[in-house]
Order: C-alpha cells, then structure tokens, then sequence
C-alpha cells in the first residue's frame, strides 16, 4: 500500500526551483544595498583622504627637495628658476618636472616664495594676485571664504577652503618648508562627489534590478533543469517503496545526480535479490523446523556432553568435602588442600556453565553482533594489553603485523572475545621458541582475514575439523591443567557464524595457525 504521505515529489521540485531563484535575488539585493551604502557614507570620504594625502606626499617630496640644495648651497631659485620656459627643456629643473606632474597628473597648483630674495614662482595664474593671497594665508587675513582645518603640522596645515563668491571648494596646503624662509601654498580643486554619488547610485539601481530580474529568470530556468533528475529520482524511490523493482532511473548525466540514480538503479536490483534470498531462507527455515528431530538428537547429545564434564568435579567436591566433615583432615596444611581442590573444581564448574550460557545464547540467536566500524589494530593492541601478565609468565614473544587504520565491520565486544580466546589457546600450547604472531591479509570481496599462529606441537589432521565441536579436546590432561573446557572454539565458532563469516585452523611448518573473517570497510569512492 502506497503512502499518502509519498505524493509530494512536484512540490518539492517547485520549492527547491522557488528556494533558488529567492536566494539569488536575496544575494543580489544585499550586494547592491551594500554598495549603495558604501557609495553614499564612504566614497566622499575615502576621495578627501587620497587627495590629503597626496598633498602630503608633494610637500615632503618638495620639502626634501629644497633641503637637498640648501646643503648643497644652492638657493630656491636653482630648483624653480624665473627663467622657466615650459616650451624649453633646457630651463626644466628637476623642482619644476615636478611641479609639472603635480599640475598635470593631480592637478595641484603651487605657488612658491623665497622670503630670503623675494622670488616667486608659480604654475598658475597671475603671479600679484597669487602673491596677495599667499600674504593672506600667511597673516590670516581672508576675505569672501571659509576655511575648515584638515590636518595640521608644525610648518604647514592642509585645510578644505570654500569661495563664498564661485561655489567652488578647495583642498589647500599652505606654510614653511624645513628652512622656514621658504613659503608655499598648493591648492587643489575638490569636485562635490554627493550629486556624483547620487547620480552612480541611481544609475547602479537601475543596473542591479535589470540584472537581478534577467538573474531570477535565468536562475528559475537552470533550477528547473536541475531539478527534473531529482524529480525523477523521487518517482523512482516511490515505487520502490512500492516494491515495483522493474523503474530504473534513465539519466546519463555524470554528475552527482548521475551517481545517485545509478546507485538507486542498484539497490533496487539489490533489493530485489535480498527478497528473493529471504524466500530462499524462509524455505531453509521451514526445512530446519521440519528436521527438528535432528535437533532434539543433537540436544539430548549436548546434555550428556554437560553432564560428563559435570561430573567428575561434582565428584571431587563431594568427596573433599566428606573427607573435611569426617575430619580426614585434622592438620592446617591438609584442610588447606582440600579447600583448595574444591574451590578451584568450583571455580571450574563456574566457568563451563558461563562459557554454555553464552554459547547457548549465540547459538539460539538471542546475542546477535552489534555491527559497527572500528580499528581491528587497536582490538588486538587491547586485548596484548589485558593479557600482558600471562604473555610474560610464558615468557613468550608476541609480534603483531595489521596496519593501523584497518576498518572493519563487526560487534568489537565479540571480536575482542574471539582474540583473547586465540591467544589464550596459542599462549597455553606454545613451544620453544615462544613466538606468537598476529597478522591480517587482505581478501577478496572486501574481506580481511585475522591470522594468531604459535611455535608448538601440530593438531592431528584428523581432529582439525573437531576442534570446533563442543567439549572436544585434542590433549585432554594438558587441557584440564589450565583450565579448559573445550568451548572455547565453539564459542568462536558460533561467533563468527553470526557474523556470516569464517574461521578455520591449518598446521604450519612451526606450530598452528587459527584465523577468522571479517568484513573490512568499502574505500572505493564514488565520482
């Protein structure tokens, strides 16, 4: 039964075409009233500032001038001669190339006077009237205009000038240079940028809505191409959800469009093989419940399995303690014994009916893995760590060879318990010379395989495919001296079975290697 709620995919496609033309129009907008802004309160203000300060720069420029042939000797006149012709370049002095550049490239008229001989010279106008106006600045008595202090400095000051009569505003520089016998003024005429700015502005209004209206248009149509892939693709997981897995998603595009279609295209196929695969089980299953006397056999089996290993500590422990209530044991030392015969046979019990708990719960699918991704080198790094006491009472020499970074998928918690089960085992048969190897190989089909191999004695051919059968031992006196059950292995076993995976044991040349599967993280990426 379709879901109501699954209709929505022409919804979606207008809300992503809307989303997107409103963002560019949003972006568009802000830009523009962000540079109206800055235009209005900034561009008037950044344009005084350059033109301050390249008055500054011509008056140390000149300054710097003046003082050279002061130390040299050489009077104002030298660098500004009277003599000046522009249409001579024999009478160019480098002072007046200057002046020239000022003039023509910034257009900053000077007038300068040598106090000491009363020499003027000046790049514009009439030389009287010029020099009236200096004495004016220098003495402070003007007439018809108002003046507002920019800047000031010990010799001279940068003011902005108004002319009451002409309307025209000016950015001047006036004062002494260093010798403080040479006077100056350098006037600069400032253009009124507001009704510039307004003009730019209205201009630049006019510009961004046109380009934002063409934007918007342009913006809908490349979203809506955009969007009927994914339009498509919504269609698609519809009727997937459908469980019709015949549509295909027919784009060629190489993007990550593409990419997304093509791995829709195959989880549907796969989708469709895991139902065909579930069938399959579902049939296996209803063959294991129809065979369901094999299983009672296999149980009554595992019973009398339990109940031999039972009963020989039961038995010790009975017997102890009879002696100990008959009080067989008069002297410290003997009663010490015999508490000490059935508290390590009851500690034995204890550990055959926790391994058959855990067994039974993983076999009976009660403890299934939790699956996650994790560093299989840090598992083992772990578990030599928790172990180092009775690697060093064996004096043994562990090695471990599985690169850092090796991902893989699996329930760490029972895959930690699968190693310690493997070294324990490796630790409690090893030989001379007491080498321990861990090591994985990469498989394949994503598949890492965990190797633990040891110097000792070979496991007979015949008994290794026994090895994984509960209560099965291969040496059972050296098995009873430390402990063991003979469930180790069917633990690992079941383990690695409820991760689909496989485990195995093969002879080597110095000793026994055992190895499991697991699955390793897919790095391949996608384009």
């Amino acid at each position: 039964m379709k879901n109501p709620h699954m209709k929505q995919p022409s919804i979606l496609k207008k809300s992503i075409k809307w989303r997107y033309t409103c963002i560019f129009i949003c972006i568009i907008a802000a830009i523009l009233a962000a540079i109206l802004l800055v235009n209005t309160f900034l561009l008037e203000r950044y344009y005084t500032k350059e033109k301050i300060a390249t008055l500054e720069i011509a008056y140390e420029t000149l300054d710097h001038m003046i003082d050279t042939a002061s130390k040299n000797d050489q009077s104002v006149s030298t660098l500004f001669p009277l003599n000046y012709d522009t249409a001579d370049p024999s009478t160019e002095t480098q002072g007046t190339s200057y002046l020239k550049t000022l003039s023509e490239t910034y257009n900053i008229n000077v007038l300068i006077l040598d106090t000491r001989t009363d020499t003027i010279f000046s790049t514009f106008g009439d030389l009287n009237f010029q020099s009236r106006k200096l004495n004016q600045y220098i003495f402070g008595n003007r007439t018809h205009s108002t003046a507002e202090i920019v800047k000031c400095f010990n010799n001279y000051s940068i003011e902005k000038t108004s002319d009451n009569i002409s309307k025209n505003t000016y950015l001047e520089s006036w004062g002494y240079f260093s010798d403080n016998t040479t006077c100056f003024i350098m006037s600069m005429p400032v253009s009124s940028l507001r009704e510039s700015v307004s003009f730019f502005n209205r201009f630049l209004l006019f510009i961004g809505i046109f380009a934002m209206m063409g934007g918007s248009i342009i913006v809908y149509f490349m979203s809506r191409e955009i969007t009927k892939p994914i339009n498509q693709l919504a269609r698609l997981s519809e009727k997937i959800s459908a469980q019709d897995f015949s549509a295909r998603y027919t784009g060629d595009s190489v993007d990550e469009i593409g990419v997304l279609g093509n791995s829709m295209n195959t989880l549907s196929e796969r989708l469709q093989n895991s139902i065909a695969e579930l069938k399959t089980a579902n049939n296996e299953l209803q063959s294991d419940i129809e065979n369901k006397t094999k299983y009672a056999e296999r149980q009554q089996e595992f019973v009398a399995n339990v109940s031999h290993e039972l009963k020989t500590p039961i038995a010790l422990i009975q017997g102890y303690a009879e002696g100990l209530n008959e009080g067989l044991a008069d002297d410290p030392e003997s009663r010490a014994y015999y508490c000490g015969v059935i508290v390590d046979e009851a500690k034995r019990m204890n550990t055959l009916v926790h391994e058959l708990m855990n067994l039974s719960s993983i076999e009976q699918g009660k403890d299934l893995p939790d699956f996650a991704l994790f560093d299989i080198s840090n598992v083992v790094k772990g578990v030599i760590t928790k172990s180092d006491i009775l690697i060093r009472q064996q004096d043994a020499h562990v090695e471990v060879d599985i690169p850092e970074g090796t991902m893989v998928w699996a329930d760490e918690f029972k895959i930690e318990q699968i190693i310690t089960n493997y070294l324990n085992n490796a630790l409690h048969h090893l030989e001379e010379p007491n080498n321990i190897s861990i090591y994985s190989q990469r498989e394949p089909n994503n598949i890492v395989s965990i190797h633990v191999t040891n110097t000792g004695k070979p496991i007979p051919e015949e008994d290794l495919q026994k090895i994984w059968e509960k209560f099965f031992k291969v040496d059972k006196a050296h098995t009873r001296s430390y402990g063991g059950s003979g469930l180790g292995l069917s633990i690992v076993k079941a383990i690695v079975s409820a991760h689909h995976q496989k485990c195995g044991a093969k002879n080597t040349r110095t000793g026994v290697d055992f190895w499991f599967t697991l699955e390793r993280e897919n790095k391949q990426r996608i384009r």
